[in-house]
């Protein structure tokens, strides 16, 4: 666990060349969107782990962790689903801090999101993958449409990370970058995370956050899956 925790705090230091900056906007719709880097002139620094007498760059002043926490307490969307989140992580052994943190990064919890490569939902499930894990076109409600409702969003979403955790165990940076990139492109990379830019940016926004949204109480307890029995039957899924 000590070194588990000391990889996660080297992750979010980007392996001691980075800070742990979270930046995000917030759209008209009020969906927030989080980066680990501003991506553009619309994003602002939300949280940033660096000290203010340490501060070189430009920009405004961070946001205390708490107000990250109040932001999801005010959240319509969220509050809408956080129900849906407890039952997944309880379900499929996942830290429901971790799942908080990887669907404000993938959707902002819009559960209308779209990609512009067709991932779907609060998960942003490609309907590819959900097929993989049993989710059927209907003559009405095509795979696509199906995802758009927030339970089976969560419901297949988690049992995906709960996957890919398990396939890498203690290793959360590696997990996060296959469900991004896709296990195929971590294994292509020698079991790394892969040189792309998007995939290494969501990987550190979804740590920084997750640091954030943990409760420093629970940061010694292990929090990856155990082991549930819902895992026994995947290692026959497609990759």
């Amino acid at each position: 666990m000590r070194r588990l925790l000391a990889l996660l705090a080297m992750l979010l230091l980007g392996q001691g060349a980075a800070r742990a900056d979270v930046w995000a906007y917030v759209n008209e719709k009020g969906v927030a969107h989080f980066a680990a880097e501003q991506l553009d002139e619309r994003y602002e620094l939300y949280f940033s782990d660096e000290a203010p007498q340490d501060r070189t760059r430009a920009g405004p002043v961070p946001l205390a962790p708490t107000r990250l926490h109040a932001f999801f307490e005010i959240s319509p969307d969220y509050k809408a689903v956080r129900h849906l989140l407890r039952e997944a992580a309880r379900e499929h052994g996942i830290d429901y801090a971790l799942l908080q943190a990887l669907i404000a990064t993938e959707s902002g919890f819009d559960p209308d999101a779209v990609s512009p490569k067709g991932a779907v939902g609060l998960m942003q499930l490609m309907p590819a993958t959900a097929r993989g894990y049993g989710l059927a076109d209907q003559k009405r409600r095509p795979v696509a449409r199906q995802l758009t409702d927030a339970r089976t969003n969560i419901r297949i979403g988690s049992l995906h990370l709960a996957r890919l955790l398990k396939k890498f165990p203690e290793q959360p940076e590696l997990a996060l970058a296959a469900y991004n990139a896709g296990l195929r492109a971590v294994r292509r990379a020698g079991n790394a995370v892969p040189p792309y830019r998007e995939t290494q940016n969501y990987v550190r926004t979804v740590l920084a956050l997750y640091a954030v949204l943990k409760p420093a109480a629970e940061k010694a307890q292990r929090s990856w899956p155990r082991e549930p029995a819902q895992l026994a039957s995947l290692e026959a899924q497609p990759e």
